[in-house]
């Protein structure tokens, strides 16, 4: 009896193993014959991870090859739900701790839970030490799921340094204003990826197998800019917005014989590496997108086109009387005289608008306009910036006798900075206007420079024509014009001041007492090689454009001479008649 019931339990046992047998090996023939791809697929997913290589962006460089934006290494914490879900409030609680700044508690529950997701960013762009810090505590912990990618962050070595000229990039690395935005395509690389197996905690797994694909870095792009020279011009400008309680300031100095653009400063500003003072007044910029009146720096323009026709030199008479009703307007000087006899030299060494309008009313309202759009008015003069404002210059059959004579001493027509350095430009490079630049080159991953392509020229008016305004200018800084304060020993100087009345951008209207004021000048003035360009808007009432700008014109011109060599000529400045 004993042996039977053995036999029967063996046979038993036979039977449960050979069923055993028969199902893993139906189930092992559904695997690799019947369903094999889709386990194979499934098996690839679970079992491999893909990381992003970012690509470097480009760098910008000053003309010298100094950094002005580059890259350092950063981290971004990422995390896969499918772990992370179970323990989303240990693990979130963990990262608050770690990075109270940039984690909301809630929010990264709500993202560790994300449903059917196997990837999720939970803080993008931290400092390489930071992130591995937040993620070790989190292993150290026991919890999984929680992993660090590699990421390039953006810096601007000089802080606020010509911020409104390089622009900043966006959470997602996408340029945004300045050359940051304009050469966005050129200076964002090509992502490259990395493929690689991973454990069932998401580890990955050393010595197997990986597929990489290369990352191609970005194209740098080298500027015009002297970053010693911005760095001054940036302190000088800020120091004196402040102290005059100005609502915004701005500088610029151009090569006049290349446009090549070597400052462009803007007070106040903000900080692309702090990331502090980033709102839409700070980030515009003022040299391109801001338009305003210009007042009497246009005078010498206006100048320009009655010499370039023959109609006026240095020493013509003009007859200026002390008041003038245009149009039922009347119009006066900023200063009280009766009838004065002036030479157009003295017209614009004592800035009147009365002698300047006379003086005007020699061309017509087309001739007017036709040099003023060869000067460069009513048209972008497509420096490399994104966003360029045109301008405001109406058509000539809509101008009235007012606005004609207006026109003529820089009221009623709206100006960029960057117009009129291009125009005053013009003048000091012997009557040929050039479009200002601020890229000089781009440089390719392997090193290649190529240079950017220069703007085009025009003669706009003679060089005799050019010659005659410059001795005009030069009365400007001398010790009984408007300006003696640009005043530059060794070098002689040519100027002009300029005081414009604000328009109200709402209303439309000037506001009486509230100005805009202005110093532009080039030197050496007996060979022209650079302008600047200093704008102040809305100081104290009782500032002009020879006392506030024309100081700061002084110590950047000053700078600009010394830091590029150029030695003062030796001659003396032309004794100008301002009277006759």
């Amino acid at each position: 009896m004993t042996t039977a019931v053995t036999r029967r339990r063996l046979r038993f046992c036979l039977i449960v193993v050979l069923a055993v047998f028969l199902l893993f090996g139906a189930r092992l023939f559904q695997i690799q014959g019947v369903d094999a791809k889709a386990y194979a697929a499934m098996a690839v997913q679970t079992g491999t991870a893909t990381t992003t290589v970012p690509a470097p962006r480009g760098e910008i460089l000053d003309r010298n090859g100094v950094e002005l934006a580059s890259n350092v290494d950063g981290l971004t914490i990422t995390a896969d739900p499918s772990m992370t879900a179970e323990h989303a409030p240990q693990i979130a609680r963990i990262l608050y701790e770690k990075l109270p700044d940039r984690i909301d508690y809630f929010e990264t529950i709500e993202t560790l839970r994300t449903p059917d997701s196997r990837f999720v960013y939970l803080v993008r762009d931290l400092p390489a030490s930071e992130a591995t810090d937040a993620v070790e505590a989190v292993r150290d912990a026991s919890y999984t799921g929680v992993f660090t990618e590699k990421e390039v962050l953006r810096s601007y070595p000089g802080g606020s340094l010509a911020a409104n000229l390089l622009g900043f990039t966006d959470a997602e690395g996408k340029g945004v204003q300045g050359i940051e935005q304009m050469y966005d395509e050129t200076l964002t690389g090509k992502d490259g990826s990395s493929t690689f197996e991973v454990s069932s905690t998401g580890q990955r797994i050393p010595m197997a197998d990986s597929t990489v694909e290369e990352m191609v870095p970005g194209t740098s792009v080298k500027t015009t800019i002297d970053r010693d020279l911005q760095w001054y011009a940036d302190q000088r400008l800020a120091e004196v917005v402040s102290s005059a309680g100005a609502d915004w300031g701005l500088a610029i100095t151009m090569d006049v014989k290349t446009c090549q653009i070597l400052q462009i400063s803007q007070s106040p500003t903000f900080d692309p590496d702090a990331r502090t003072g980033i709102t839409e007044r700070n980030t515009v910029s003022r040299a391109t997108q801001t338009v305003y009146e210009p007042g009497s720096v246009m005078k010498p323009v206006t100048m320009a086109a009655l010499a370039d026709q023959g109609l006026i030199d240095a020493d013509s008479k003009i007859r200026v009387p002390s008041q003038m009703v245009i149009d039922g307007f009347p119009i006066g000087d900023h200063w009280d005289h009766g009838e004065l006899q002036m030479t157009a030299a003295g017209v614009i060494a004592q800035s009147s608008n009365l002698g300047t309008i006379i003086a005007a009313q020699q061309m017509d309202d087309e001739t007017f306009h036709d040099y003023l759009s060869k000067f460069g008015f009513g048209r972008a003069t497509g420096v490399e910036l994104p966003g360029e404002s045109a301008g405001i210059l109406e058509k000539a059959d809509s101008w009235t006798d007012a606005k004609h004579a207006t026109t003529s001493f820089g009221q009623g027509i709206s100006v960029t900075a960057m117009q009129m350095m291009r125009a005053l430009g013009a003048i000091a490079n012997d009557g040929v206007a050039c479009d200002p630049t601020v890229v000089e080159s781009t440089i390719a991953p392997d090193g290649t420079e190529t240079p950017n392509e220069a703007g085009k020229s025009e003669r706009v008016v003679s060089s005799e024509a050019a010659a005659q305004v410059t001795r005009m200018m030069e009365a400007v800084t001398a010790d009984d014009g408007t300006a003696p304060a640009a005043q530059i020993e060794g070098y002689r100087v040519a100027g002009k001041t300029g005081t414009a009345w604000r328009v109200n951008p709402e209303t439309g209207r000037y506001v009486r007492g509230q100005n805009t004021v202005s110093f532009a000048g080039f030197a050496p003035a007996d060979k022209p090689r650079f302008l600047t360009y200093v704008v102040i808007d809305k100081p104290p009432a009782s500032a002009g454009g020879g006392s506030l700008a024309g100081p700061v014109f002084h110590d950047i011109m000053s700078m600009t001479l010394e830091r590029f060599g150029v030695t003062p000529t030796g001659s003396a400045p032309p004794k100008v008649e301002q009277y006759w």
